[in-house]
């Protein structure tokens, strides 16, 4: 079995040795194609020993990414940006995944992103199709997918991505999505992009009749629905008018029995019924109960990496919710043991609370 390296790159230097160095041992050839790189990228990838190609930009990803597959002749290719790592692992084990199945299939592989938010640092997980059958092209001119209807199948590679940590590429792409929603109306999957970039930018009432349109067109079965639903959700809350909350309310009530057994999901219900509850504590004075009850449930289900979303959501941010919701509730004994559970995981808030409350 021969797996190749595939990757489209530009400007790449401050990380591209250290994705290569990492991948090496899972394939037998690397193949770079680069689409004007104007530093040091291509020399490094020749130093590292991968086969350097160029291709002149003509404004989508797709047509670059097949290139790059074009010149491959493995019989899978993995798939990496420049700004990803792969984990240590076996190369043993992922041959024995990719033969464990026949026919067409995709293999994911795990990626856990860190990215800036208001309380530093976060990650979140997604499962990504990444190690590609030979054959297997890409369509879209960004946010670009495999093309056809293979079935994806996570496979033992594991990879962490900071390049959300020192660049933004939402003005980057923001013109290709703009373009793509027009030329694709009815395509679900760019309305949710355009959603969430301008989301990222901090342009949150542009984007919110995105993810109106996303919430519409979307199929049941879409791979990212999920994660669209509750970033409609964030976004909904963080505008935080009444009418946003009513609409949120709504969404939550249609989503409860198809997204309520993901911790993604209740923990940002659990946010909702706290606004809704401060919102008109008299009139919403019945929904306090569901505020514990959704941040219990998140501890119960746990994290499930598998299905994407942030991590923390089934582990420490939901214990560090619950021990916030107890203090201020009064229930001190209750707000220790969540908070004490959250800081055995790491988590800084909660070791925060914990010396306020004269504890540790």
């Amino acid at each position: 079995m021969k797996i190749n390296l595939v990757m489209i790159v530009k400007n790449e230097e401050k990380s591209l040795e250290r994705c290569l160095r990492a991948a090496a041992p899972f394939v037998d050839g690397m193949i770079l194609v680069d689409t004007g790189s104007t530093d040091k990228t291509m020399e490094i990838a020749r130093k590292m020993g991968a086969v350097v190609k160029e291709f002149v930009w003509v404004d989508d990803f797709s047509a670059a990414r097949n290139y790059a597959l074009d010149q491959s002749d493995a019989d899978w290719n993995l798939v990496l940006d420049g700004d990803e790592t792969l984990r240590a692992g076996n190369r043993g084990e992922l041959e024995s995944a990719l033969m464990s199945r026949k026919g067409t299939w995709l293999g994911g592989i795990t990626r856990y992103d860190s990215y800036r938010d208001s309380e530093g640092i976060s990650v979140s997980a997604s499962v990504l199709p990444r190690v590609l059958p030979r054959g297997v092209r890409y369509i879209g001119p960004i946010h670009e997918q495999p093309a056809g209807n293979a079935p994806l199948f996570t496979v033992p590679l594991v990879a962490d991505h900071d390049g959300y940590l020192d660049t933004d590429k939402g003005e980057r792409n923001l013109p290709y999505l703009e373009k793509a929603v027009t030329e694709y109306p009815e395509d679900a999957y760019y309305q949710f992009q355009l959603a969430l970039t301008l989301r990222n930018l901090k342009r949150l009432p542009e984007s919110l009749p995105w993810f109106r349109k996303f919430y519409r067109t979307a199929g049941k079965k879409d791979a990212y629905r999920a994660e669209g639903v509750v970033l409609y959700l964030y976004t909904l809350l963080d505008l935080g008018m009444t009418s946003h909350l009513d609409e949120a309310a709504k969404i939550v009530e249609q989503e409860e029995g198809d997204l309520g057994d993901w911790s993604d999901f209740c923990f940002v219900c659990g946010l909702f019924y706290m606004k809704r509850v401060l919102s008109d504590v008299a009139r919403y004075i019945a929904l306090l109960p569901k505020i514990e009850t959704c941040y219990l449930k998140c501890l119960q289900i746990g994290e499930m990496p598998e299905r994407g979303g942030v991590v923390g959501t089934g582990s420490f941010k939901a214990a560090y919710n619950l021990g916030a919701w107890y203090e201020v509730s009064g229930q001190t004994d209750l707000a220790l043991q969540y908070y004490r559970l959250a800081a055995q995981q790491g988590y800084g808030p909660a070791k925060e609370r914990l010396n306020g409350l004269g504890n540790s």
